[in-house]
């Protein structure tokens, strides 16, 4: 047990990808709240590009917890491109907890080496957490190359087929050291003490009840910027990797209510020239101001706005915002749900074909755009959708389904409701261990 006057201190463990970053440092800032002491460990390759933007001003104003940045070799030399190799990544201060993300399992190994308990966060949906439950241990039959039209089917889920399968288990997978990552993780699951979800109870509760069965996933989520949840902003700071143009904001301010088509694809998507100029011409038909964020930044066309990095929350909580168009990446749906924003997608690779199958099927608050044979989506395809979720016969329903999944979000991390209950039970077992050191 900790006592009294000891300090509870959890070591958190990510990848340095934006998109694993955000929702660690968001469970952080709620743990600070807590009164929890936080180190964020991440590699040396992230440490500048962190320390020189906002996240080296993580500051708590609600109670005297501390946060610490630390960085570890990754084995790599700096000029190593990370992003297009991502297959090659495989003071003293006591901690009660280690908690770490699924794409550095050897933190687990660590953690049990020194006898700390640990729990993982999941950063996808809890659906795909199921999903590779089920793959790795066998449980369900999935597509392959030899019989392609096996149906995936799970409980809270539309019948999936092998196109929307995550990339890591795809059979034609391009990311093998994935699978043996994900192999790693779900071996490591019975000696987990708990797996937090990204997410919450109403948004997957069909998924995370029949889960309950096998291994039970926590839903804490959504864990999202504060601004986005209407609430102050007790904890300060953030992990973007690049610094955001804020000149938008005031951008937006001098357009109408639900005008504007925010377009991002984040910080690992690449499209083609030709997506991009299919995209741009299908903007400019529609007549429609646009806010795309794209890097390196271009001339923005009609009345566009285009830059190279924003702050997404204040971004998608302005009311001028009508739409957005996203490669669905979990961190960006959640927050598209939790504002209550209609979503076109147009997923890449990693979890975003399933998540964009859950938005269309499940949240039914967006649409996809259709691929040609070549695998470029026309621009009037691009155009049919932008105007499909802005005025077409759905759009009304659209939002509406959107607003229904804001509200649930925000009840779910109020005081007694389904996450915040569940971060209060995590908390009472992070208190119950004594400290160690590493």
């Amino acid at each position: 047990m900790v006592q009294e006057n000891e300090e509870v201190h959890v070591l958190m463990v990510t990848l340095a990808a934006q998109g694993n970053i955000n929702p660690m440092i968001m469970l952080a800032k709620v743990l600070l709240s807590k009164g929890i002491h936080v180190t964020l460990a991440t590699t040396e390759a992230s440490r500048k590009r962190l320390l020189n933007s906002s996240a080296s001003s993580i500051t708590n104003t609600a109670t005297n917890s501390k946060f610490y940045w630390e960085f570890y070799s990754d084995g790599l030399s700096d000029d190593f491109d990370r992003v297009n190799n991502i297959e090659k990544f495989s003071d003293v201060r006591k901690f009660s907890y280690v908690i770490y993300n699924p794409f550095v399992p050897w933190a687990f190994d660590v953690a049990v080496e020194h006898n700390i308990p640990c729990a993982m966060l999941w950063i996808q949906p809890c659906a795909l957490y199921a999903m590779y439950y089920h793959f790795y241990n066998d449980l369900s039959p999935f597509p392959t190359m030899e019989n392609p039209n096996i149906p995936i089917e799970f409980p809270g889920l539309p019948v999936l087929c092998m196109d929307d399968m995550p990339s890591f288990i795809h059979p034609s997978t391009p990311f093998p050291l994935c699978k043996t990552l994900l192999t790693s993780m779900i071996k490591n699951l019975d000696k987990v003490k708990w797996v937090l979800g990204n997410s919450f109870y109403d948004l997957e509760k069909n998924v995370i009840d029949a889960i309950d069965q096998l291994h039970p996933i926590t839903p804490v989520g959504p864990l999202v910027p504060p601004i986005i949840l209407g609430k102050e902003e007790s904890v300060k700071g953030n992990a973007d990797m690049w610094n955001a143009d804020d000149s938008c904001l005031e951008w937006l301010d001098k357009k109408s209510n639900m005008s504007v088509i925010y377009i991002s694809f984040r910080s690992l998507s690449v499209l083609s020239a030709e997506q991009m100029e299919n995209i741009a011409l299908a903007l400019k038909k529609t007549n429609r101001p646009f806010l795309w964020v794209v890097k390196p930044p271009e001339n923005p066309t009609a009345d566009g706005l285009v830059v190279t990095w924003c702050s997404q929350a204040k971004v998608l909580s302005h009311p001028s915002i009508a739409c957005f168009m996203s490669h669905c990446g979990w961190n960006s749906l959640l927050e598209a749900v939790t504002l209550g924003v209609p979503a076109i997608a147009l997923p890449q690779w990693t979890d975003q074909p399933a998540n964009a199958k859950m938005l269309i099927h499940v949240f039914k608050m967006g649409i996809k755009l259709r691929q040609e044979a070549n695998g470029i989506i026309s621009k009037d395809e691009v155009e049919r959708c932008i105007l499909e979720i802005t005025e077409g016969p759905m759009a009304k329903e659209f939002k509406k389904n959107a607003t229904h999944w804001k509200d649930a979000a925000r009840k779910a991390v109020a005081c007694g409701g389904s996450s915040d209950k569940n971060l209060d039970l995590f908390i009472s077992d992070i208190r119950g261990f004594s400290p160690k050191s590493l």
